[in-house]
């Protein structure tokens, strides 16, 4: 009764969050459209004054401006954040098929044993892919801004945190014990957390682009609010893991799961560590977007490596403190329920392998602690009373003629008054 209260009240207060976060949307989006962005007046005077570009070293003569930095040597981030970006994505991708095939042979090769792996694959598909995403997105951030790249950058950028992080969270909640988060509920948490930044997402995007007619403007304010919810799910999943992970570490079992908790207390240091490094990263990249570029007078020039930097980070942070570390685990930790299931005969009979004790027994059991039988069933009790001492003696054997009392040494009790009056 408790539980589902609970449950009906977060869900009335998520229903209000949302509700007034996509008010306060539809404000900022009106007032974004009335007014020209920082960085699409950067671009449209920068696209304007060229159509081609010349004399760039490493790109060529007829590439449209916006692919600059793609190729251009004297600003090298772009061609360096290009080739972690790529090494990230097919490592991300490569390491999502290697998963996949895993599964299908383990799901082949288990024929007697049915695996539970399902809900865990499933989710860590979907961080793989939104991690491989983030990396690919890197390259919307390298090209210049345009009407084409805009929704882009708006719509997949929430998006595809949201995604990494709302599996992060699930795996906080499946390692502390959440019975919504077991098995396949893994996934469907995850996935029900996304679906709430697609539709912000999508909101935006239809507040701007087809209620208002506009163009595809933002600042950076407004993208930064964007994020809002993808904070949250980052902070919850931060707090949850250190939840765990102090719980883990103060706390220790005794039972015989002990290697099983020895593998959650270490898929917890590494889902923390990741979310700590994921944590600092954006508090330094939102820092900088709004306070640190127009302090430092860089405000168009820094924002799209800014943000290309952060995507390129994170994606490494991601893929290795949680995509590499849990794939291993889940690898590892299936490799050892495949193995030869052990004999529990000992366990339960420490008596099963030596010789003579199972032998049929010779006498009589005691009486008293035997249940009825198949031929007493049904019948009245004997009327013999039977001495609880010993089963085999009856009260009705005994006969009242005869004396069974204990003999006792008789004894002289004369007082030594009447040996005076003796003498006398």
């Amino acid at each position: 009764m408790n539980m589902a209260f609970l449950s009906v009240e977060h869900k009335s207060l998520l229903s209000l969050l949302l509700l007034l976060y996509l008010t306060c949307l539809s404000q900022s989006a009106n007032s974004s459209s009335t007014g020209p962005s920082i960085n699409s007046t950067a671009t449209s005077s920068g696209s304007s004054n060229a159509t081609s570009l010349k004399g760039v070293p490493g790109c060529g003569k007829g590439l449209h401006p916006v692919y600059r930095y793609l190729c251009d040597r004297r600003a090298a981030w772009g061609i360096v954040l290009e080739t972690l970006a790529s090494s990230g994505f097919l490592f991300s991708m490569g390491l999502l098929l290697g998963l996949l095939l895993w599964s299908l042979w383990i799901c082949v090769s288990s024929k007697t044993q049915r695996s539970s792996i399902g809900g865990t694959v499933a989710c860590m598909s979907m961080f793989l892919f939104a991690t491989a995403g983030i990396f690919g997105l890197t390259f919307a951030f390298i090209i210049r801004l345009t009407s084409q790249t805009c929704p882009t950058r708006i719509f997949l950028f929430s998006v595809l945190f949201s995604l990494a992080f709302a599996c992060l969270l699930a795996r906080c909640l499946a390692l502390l014990g959440f019975a919504a988060a077991r098995g396949w509920g893994e996934p469907a948490v995850a996935l029900g957390l996304f679906v709430v930044q697609v539709i912000i997402s999508t909101q935006w995007l239809i507040l701007v682009l087809v209620r208002d007619k506009g163009p595809c403007e933002y600042s950076q304010e407004e993208f930064v609010m964007l994020q809002i919810y993808v904070l949250c799910l980052l902070a919850i999943s931060f707090i949850l893991s250190m939840h765990f992970l102090c719980r883990s570490c103060s706390t220790h079992s005794y039972s015989y799961t002990g290697p099983t908790n020895q593998q959650g207390r270490q898929q917890a240091a590494m889902v923390f560590l990741t979310l700590l490094l994921s944590a600092s990263i954006w508090v330094v990249w939102i820092t900088m977007l709004t306070k640190g570029n127009p302090e430092l007078e860089r405000r168009p020039q820094w924002d799209d490596p800014v943000l290309s930097i952060v995507l390129v980070a994170n994606g490494w942070v991601l893929l290795m403190g949680h995509g590499l570390s849990q794939v291993s685990f889940l690898c590892r930790g299936e490799a050892k329920s495949q193995e030869v299931p052990l004999s529990f005969a000992g366990w339960t009979s420490p008596s099963a392998d030596i010789p003579g004790l199972r032998s049929p027994k010779v006498g009589r059991e005691n009486g008293s602690f035997e249940s009825d039988g198949e031929n007493s069933r049904g019948r009245r009790p004997d009327a013999s009373l039977r001495s609880p001492y010993e089963s085999g003696f009856s009260m009705t054997d005994i006969d009242p003629d005869k004396d069974y009392t204990i003999p006792r040494p008789q004894a002289d009790y004369r007082e030594p008054s009447d040996e005076y009056s003796q003498e006398d």
